[in-house]
């Protein structure tokens, strides 16, 4: 749902049951406070005896009747999975009684709940969305396409404004800038002008490369592009702390046969220097990270790169390259971490009980081992549902790494106000 939501006129479509859209719509709409449309196919017991078709065709026809987007990107949920419903079939149909009109698209793809998390659901929405619509006309491009990942409104944003600030012209794919982070005008519009077109996804088969931020959510459509139209795929960490940041920032100079600004080299300068002034309050303070894989390998980076030990590492999403990764980070930093994916909170909880650490890193699920065990909790990542700050400002490049640095630090430093004896109870710290 939230990779269909980055693209342009487009209407999510969830089919199953409106239990299950309704779910994933309100934890949308509650991480970026903002609404989060979609439709559902409204399976009842009917449906599960003999399947979705008449649902998915009515459904269709009301859409663009009622809503019309330009595309509609459907999701399937574990009932439509369990019964076996023919998606591309139905679509099929529809296409050939008229249901779809002239000029407008359906696209789909399977995320049953019971495979992997949401980080795969938005990789294979990603994945299809390409596998549907990118064309190779064999007239090169111009033009870069970056994947940035399952990652906030705000980050895609600074994303494009470092290529921009490149003279890279790049098609990125979702965005959901000025989608989920639209201003306030007084007016409602269910289709905001960002996202990407039609015509710019499909412009991605002609493009001079691909670059993949993130493993887990990023390379399986990058992998996809580069079978499909022979567009080379460069996979990437996310752009979050010093080195991933500078490893991007190399891509786009590379690839988009660019010049690195002055300004970009400031930004970094200065990230750098913020580095240094705080480093005493983060050297050797032993850290519990979890999260979306993706977003933790870079964030683990950047926390060996301020000296930090990384003590417990997990996330929920399975997948064997996420152990090997932060294995690859750590073996010389902190080689006796506890590295573990396709885990859960409990176990870090249980951990943490065991050997505490001095800062938990995660969303807002963590803030319950947070008040349990008195450890400073900064929120970062997916889902963030008690405050609202970070669909604004960006964890992606030097900026978000320097807001980062001071979002670790203050919760860090009020720890110590908060409990440390009267004479060490300093001004100027």
């Amino acid at each position: 749902m939230y990779a269909a939501l980055g693209i342009h006129r487009c209407m999510p479509h969830s089919h199953g049951s409106q239990g299950c859209c309704s779910y994933h719509r309100s934890h949308l709409t509650r991480h970026h406070k903002e609404p989060a449309m979609a439709t559902t196919s409204s399976f009842t017991e009917g449906a599960s005896v003999f399947g979705g078709l008449s649902n998915m065709t009515q459904a269709l026809k009301n859409i663009f009747s009622i809503y019309e987007p330009d595309i509609v990107a459907v999701h399937t949920t574990c009932l439509s999975e369990v019964i076996g419903d023919d998606i591309p079939m139905m679509i099929k149909k529809s296409q050939e009684d008229g249901t779809i009109p002239p000029g407008k698209h359906v696209i789909h793809t399977n995320t049953p709940s019971f495979t992997g998390s949401h980080v795969t659901g938005f990789a294979n929405m990603v994945r299809s969305t390409l596998r549907y619509l990118a064309e190779n006309t064999g007239t090169p491009r111009d033009q870069l396409n970056i994947l940035p990942g399952y990652v906030d409104p705000a980050d895609m944003r600074e994303i494009k404004r470092l290529a921009g600030l490149m003279g890279v012209n790049a098609v990125v794919l979702p965005d959901t800038s000025n989608v989920l982070d639209t201003a306030q005008t007084g007016t409602y519009e269910m289709y905001p002008k960002g996202g990407a077109t039609v015509d710019q996804i499909r412009s991605t088969g002609d493009s001079i490369a691909t670059l993949a931020l993130g493993h887990f959510a990023s390379l399986p459509a990058a992998t996809e592009l580069e079978n499909k139209c022979n567009v080379p795929s460069v996979p990437l960490d996310l752009p979050f702390g010093l080195g991933p940041t500078d490893a991007f920032i190399d891509a786009l100079r590379q690839y988009g046969a660019a010049d690195v600004p002055e300004q970009i080299e400031e930004e970094r300068g200065r990230l750098v220097d913020l580095m240094g002034d705080l480093h005493q309050y983060f050297f050797e303070k032993r850290v519990a990270v979890c999260g979306d894989p993706d977003h933790v390998i870079a964030l683990v980076q950047f926390l060996v790169e301020l000296d930090m030990k990384p003590a417990y590492v997990f996330t929920g999403t399975p997948g064997q390259h996420f152990e090997r990764r932060i294995a690859e980070i750590l073996k010389d930093h902190a080689p006796n971490a506890i590295i573990k994916q396709n885990a859960d909170m409990f176990e870090l909880h249980q951990l943490m009980k065991r050997e505490p650490v001095d800062l938990l890193i995660g969303n807002t699920y963590g803030k319950y081992i947070a008040r349990a065990e008195n450890v400073p909790l900064v929120r970062f990542g997916f889902p963030i549902l008690d405050r609202a700050g970070h669909r604004c400002f960006p964890a992606a490049g030097y900026m978000g790494a320097m807001r980062l640095v001071e979002k670790m630090s203050d919760a860090l430093l009020d720890k110590k106000d908060r409990e440390c004896d009267e004479e060490w109870f300093e001004l100027v710290q």
